[in-house]
């Protein structure tokens, strides 16, 4: 069995969210990685980087604020393409940016080993719980990278074939008191 096949996220945990007015609320996921702030900071600006964990693919380094560049959606059932500004890119510290007209800002701690890594995410609060999740596996995939035992993105509809997706969806909805999307909870196995 390959590394990804023996893949199963955790437990939620390091969600709230923020109830903004209207449609969108904003996920905020706190995750502690080993490893430095600038080789994270990397994995979040870095093109090749992105394409082996994050649900968006980029045409451009990410770690210039000012820096205009295309993010293509992963698994969107047509191709999603939208254009990003960076807003704030502070190396190692922050980095802010918006993705299908939605903001998303990380933060980086230096801890002792590692890293405190925090997303601000804006998402549709229908699909919070589905956003958590969807995250949750994407930075376990990126720590997986950063360790060198790398086990290839998992995003979009891949994300809710991993085995344990519906305890996950399901947890991240009782953990932020949220319903999940009715039909999500059938997607996954």
């Amino acid at each position: 069995m390959s590394r990804r096949q023996e893949y199963a996220p955790g437990h939620a945990a390091g969600a709230t969210i923020e109830k903004n007015e209207g449609a969108n609320w904003t996920l905020v996921l706190v995750r502690e990685l080993k490893h430095p702030p600038a080789k994270v900071w990397s994995a979040l600006t870095d093109p090749a980087q992105l394409r082996e964990w994050a649900p968006f693919e980029s045409d451009a380094n990410l770690g210039t604020a000012g820096t205009v560049a295309n993010l293509s959606t992963v698994g969107s059932p047509k191709p999603h393409v939208t254009e990003t500004k960076v807003i704030r890119a502070d190396a190692p510290k922050l980095l802010e940016f918006t993705w299908a007209d939605r903001d998303v800002r990380w933060e980086l701690e230096p801890l002792a080993g590692g890293t405190r890594l925090t997303l601000w995410a804006s998402i549709d609060r229908n699909w919070i719980a589905m956003g958590a999740a969807g995250w949750h596996i994407a930075l376990d995939v990126l720590d997986r990278m950063l360790s060198g035992w790398p086990i290839g993105r998992i995003a979009g509809p891949e994300a809710m074939q991993v085995g344990e997706w519906n305890r996950l969806l399901g947890e991240y909805a009782t953990l932020l008191g949220v319903e999940p999307p009715r039909w999500a909870a059938n997607a996954g196995g």
